[in-house]
């Protein structure tokens, strides 16, 4: 039995469907099924993202077979994609970043590996997550606040891969050539499929439509924290 077999077995297993699971680690729509039909096996690069994105799946059973198929044992088989493509972690701590120390949001949300966290959030039963960072401006208020903490996990900045109707951190490049990061809904645009609308939950802030070859990075919102008082 081939990696990619085992992997619908383990997809069987949890109860969901291939393209929700596709989207949570960055394929396009039906590429596990067009290798399956193939009969081409998973390469290097498809298998780490399965095993960073599935902490309770074992790296020796999806590699080579060997039992069991999870490292420790589940006896909820409850369903991990809470939004589809949420992982639920019981245990994880999230790198909080500050963008204002940081030389520039945008390379932090390239490689966030480059940057030094200033300090680590902890959230039980949290979706797998890549970092969080404070939120600045208005544009959606009262929903989020400048000063709000938002807690993302980094996507594919395809078509097939974006969820409409859902918040997302987005790195773009405007028509002017300048390279920022926000975070806005996520909807389709009347302009046809190669664009999309960015839209803020403040009324004052008018949506506005973009290509999709704008977009240098996509990552979803998973949470937020919000600090009430400082006494």
């Amino acid at each position: 039995m081939k990696a990619i077999e085992r992997l619908y077995k383990y997809i069987d297993y949890k109860g969901v469907k291939p393209s929700p699971f596709e989207k949570e680690i960055g394929l396009s729509n039906g590429y596990l099924g067009k290798q399956l039909n193939r009969k081409a096996d998973l390469g290097e690069g498809i298998l780490i993202k399965i095993i960073e994105n599935c902490p309770e799946i074992s790296p020796e059973w999806l590699l080579m077979g060997k039992e069991p198929m999870l490292k420790i044992e589940d006896t909820t088989n409850s369903n991990v994609f809470r939004l589809k493509t949420d992982t639920n972690i019981q245990h994880q701590s999230v790198p909080l970043y500050d963008i204002q120390a940081s030389a520039s949001v945008v390379a932090l949300f390239r490689d966030s590996s480059t940057e030094t966290p200033v300090d680590h959030i902890t959230i039980p039963n949290l979706p797998k997550c890549d970092g969080a960072i404070y939120v600045s401006g208005d544009s959606m208020y009262p929903l989020l606040k400048s000063g709000d903490i938002i807690m993302y996990k980094k996507v594919a900045n395809e078509i097939d891969n974006m969820f409409w109707g859902e918040m997302y951190l987005v790195s773009l490049i405007n028509n002017d050539g300048d390279e920022f990061v926000m975070v806005k809904w996520l909807h389709k645009s009347e302009l046809g499929t190669d664009y999309v609308k960015l839209v803020s939950e403040n009324r004052h802030h008018q949506p506005k439509d973009f290509h999709i070859k704008n977009i240098k990075g996509l990552a979803l919102i998973k949470a937020s924290v919000r600090i009430n008082s400082m006494y």
